[in-house]
């Protein structure tokens, strides 16, 4: 098959394409950021952004199946904007030209769980759970997603576009260049993380994920969501990661109005310094909600089969400490550079 990647340069596509081009595909990779790493034999990379229509249709030629993983993920109100462009008015104008071909693409589209398994109390969620919009209103990044999912799944039955949507939770696992989803281990690394938020975590391994974006080449439900992960209290989440890494944990253990408020004022604090904040509020307003989902559909449909959590965050960490800057010690504090890109 002819396949196009959208954001294929990011921490998923990594894991994505070698099982793709080791299955005997033909990858084109449409990204704005360059390849951090060489590219599988048999893998065209179109540099550009999904703003350039012309680039966008003639990297739609011959297609046969399209995952649209482009995405930007981002906890700060200032960015609300582009990511908005990009998750939505982007993924319009694609399915628009994905609708005027004549052969009609596979399109899996990779969305996030945060578009249905977000709760203010402690509660599992699936697929049939309302879109979470009094929940998730305040955090730009969310519900841009959601209106990307919901815009996906109007159109592309409109235009006769074979549709299967995925929605892992957290990524994590090596390869993460640019922390966009690894990131609340590597602040706990670096001791960024003062009090534990009191809400519950949903975390998947990227290698599992990636194999169940292969699988969904020939399976799933058409138009419909499939939700991905393993469910942790924050807490347990993070004494897993302690006793990995040797990290000691928070002593502070705050109730969740004074975690919110407490970042607010490190924030400002912060600011004042004229210095990015460790944490940001919002980032400690979405740890104090519950992320927890039900997996069995993907189970039954898309064979995903998770990876032991313990070998999950082992990977991670390992990978975390290989970008720690030398003469870095665990638990103090710092800054590891955050990438941005597709």
């Amino acid at each position: 098959m002819n396949i196009l990647v959208t954001g294929g340069t990011g921490f998923l596509g990594a894991h994505l394409i070698p099982l793709l081009t080791a299955d005997g595909h033909r990858v084109r990779l449409l990204g704005r950021t360059l390849p951090s790493q060489a590219l599988p034999e048999g893998v065209e990379f179109r540099q550009g952004d999904l703003k350039e229509r012309a680039l966008v249709r003639s990297a739609l030629e011959d297609v046969d199946a399209i995952y649209h993983l482009a995405g930007r993920v981002s906890f700060r109100d200032k960015e609300a904007r582009q990511m908005y462009e990009l998750h939505v008015d982007c993924t319009r104008e694609f399915i628009y030209d994905v609708a005027k071909l004549k052969k009609k693409p596979r399109f899996i589209l990779m969305s996030t769980s945060g578009t249905i398994a977000v709760s203010k109390t402690e509660c599992v969620l699936d697929e049939d759970a309302q879109y979470p919009l009094e929940v998730v209103g305040r955090w730009p990044y969310y519900l841009s997603k959601i209106y990307e999912e919901k815009l996906a799944l109007e159109l592309c039955p409109k235009y006769e576009i074979p549709l299967v949507v995925l929605n892992p939770s957290l990524l994590m696992g090596p390869g993460d260049e640019r922390l966009s989803s690894t990131w609340t281990v590597a602040k706990f690394l670096q001791g960024d993380i003062p009090s534990i938020p009191n809400g519950g975590i949903s975390i998947a391994d990227v290698r599992d994920v990636a194999q169940v974006a292969f699988n969904a080449l020939k399976k799933g439900e058409l138009y419909g969501r499939h939700l991905l992960g393993l469910n942790f209290g924050m807490r347990e989440f993070f004494e897993r990661i302690s006793r990995l890494s040797g990290v000691s944990m928070p002593m502070l253990r705050l109730p969740k109005v004074a975690n919110i408020w407490g970042a607010k004022l490190l924030g400002k604090w912060a600011e004042w310094r004229g210095r990015e904040p460790a944490l940001d509020a919002q980032e400690v307003d979405i740890g104090e909600h519950w992320f927890w989902l039900d997996s069995k559909k993907a189970q039954r449909l898309l064979d995903y089969r998770p990876h032991d959590v313990y070998e999950t965050l082992q990977d991670t960490i390992a990978f975390i400490l290989q970008r720690m800057p030398p003469g870095h010690s665990l638990g103090t504090k710092g800054r590891l550079e955050k990438l941005r890109g597709d």
